[in-house]
């Protein structure tokens, strides 16, 4: 690919108004609409690369060019004009300041993969002398380690809802659920009638990408689950039919929005004064099972996770609870 020099070529051309354009025309995607000229010239090249050379489906693309263009202009705005003065110092720095604007773990790491290819096509191009991106990792030093319940947070959040009424009752088996399988919420309200094996002790649930796993339910769930289906279900439904094992009185399938407003009230009269979340049981779930013993590679499973290294994050925070643990004990903790 031949360098960009002096105006844009016109197969590069892409649609930076933010106006419609006619048969044909590429539009720039997000903050690349917000970069100075020679910026922009080459994420029109990179574009071109990810469709032509790498055969990038739009979709991809369109992600690819939104991240490099965040990161070229938050350079932009650092007054930093040369690709060849972006560095791995620039690439730590940029990083760092997505993580204190909140970004989740899983976009940083997105981001830093579009940058990788991103680098190596300036590389390749000559625009910069070495890779921005080399040597830089997701290390732990970056991840936020998840937020947990300690074991009487959670004895007292299970005992909260109230059993007198129906939705109490439907919010317990909720809870208990989530606490005794792991699952993520959106599989908990999607759980339809054919799934749960109450009697085989577990229950089939549908995960990311369409996957299935099979998980154990512990008796007290068990329990609970048992008695909201024999009584509370069919006072919710008043007679409607529905394959969906948490409803509400409109007769569907309780939702993630609606069940997190319940858990926020919950957590409320079990006294727990800090935000809690549905994914809070689901990390309270894993944490819990590796202190007491439990197989990394058993709750990979049980979490639905493809790759161990994801489930690998609850070791961070089993190896705190140890440093604790010597720090109180130990003679010369």
């Amino acid at each position: 690919m031949v360098k960009p020099k002096g105006a844009i070529p016109a197969k590069h051309t892409m649609r930076l108004s933010g106006k419609k354009g006619g048969p044909g025309k590429k539009r720039a995607v997000g903050t690349a609409e917000l970069l100075k000229d020679n910026y922009r010239e080459h994420i029109c090249n990179y574009q071109d690369y990810l469709l032509i050379d790498r055969r990038m489906s739009p979709n991809s693309v369109e992600s690819y060019i939104r991240d490099s263009g965040k990161f070229l202009l938050w350079a932009q705005r650092r007054k930093i004009t040369d690709l060849r003065s972006l560095g791995r110092d620039e690439m730590l720095a940029h990083i760092a300041h997505l993580r204190e604007e909140g970004r989740a773990d899983t976009t940083l790491r997105r981001h830093l993969a579009a940058l990788r290819v991103f680098s190596r096509y300036l590389l390749r191009e000559k625009w910069i002398d070495a890779d921005f991106t080399a040597d830089i990792s997701y290390s732990a030093a970056w991840k936020r380690l998840p937020k947990t319940l300690s074991y009487d947070e959670v004895d007292r959040l299970l005992a909260a809802p109230d059993k007198q009424t129906p939705e109490g009752v439907r919010d317990g088996a909720m809870l208990e659920m989530l606490y005794a399988t792991g699952m993520r919420v959106s599989e908990l309200v999607g759980l339809k009638i054919p799934q749960i094996r109450l009697d085989a002790g577990f229950s089939i649930v549908h995960g990311k990408g369409d996957k299935t796993r099979m998980v154990p339910v512990g008796d007290l769930a068990r329990d609970r689950v048992g008695e909201y289906l024999e009584t509370a279900r069919s006072a919710l439904l008043r007679g409607r039919i529905t394959d969906f094992v948490f409803v509400t009185r409109r007769g569907g399938g309780m939702t993630r929005q609606a069940f997190w407003v319940r858990l926020k009230r919950w957590a409320l009269e079990a006294g727990i004064n800090r935000p809690v979340s549905p994914h809070m049981l689901r990390h309270s779930f894993a944490t819990h099972l590796l202190r007491n013993g439990a197989d990394l590679r058993a709750i990979q499973s049980m979490l639905g996770h493809a790759d161990i290294s994801t489930t690998e994050i609850y070791t961070h925070i089993d190896r705190d609870s140890l440093r604790d643990a010597l720090d109180k004990h130990h003679p010369r903790g």
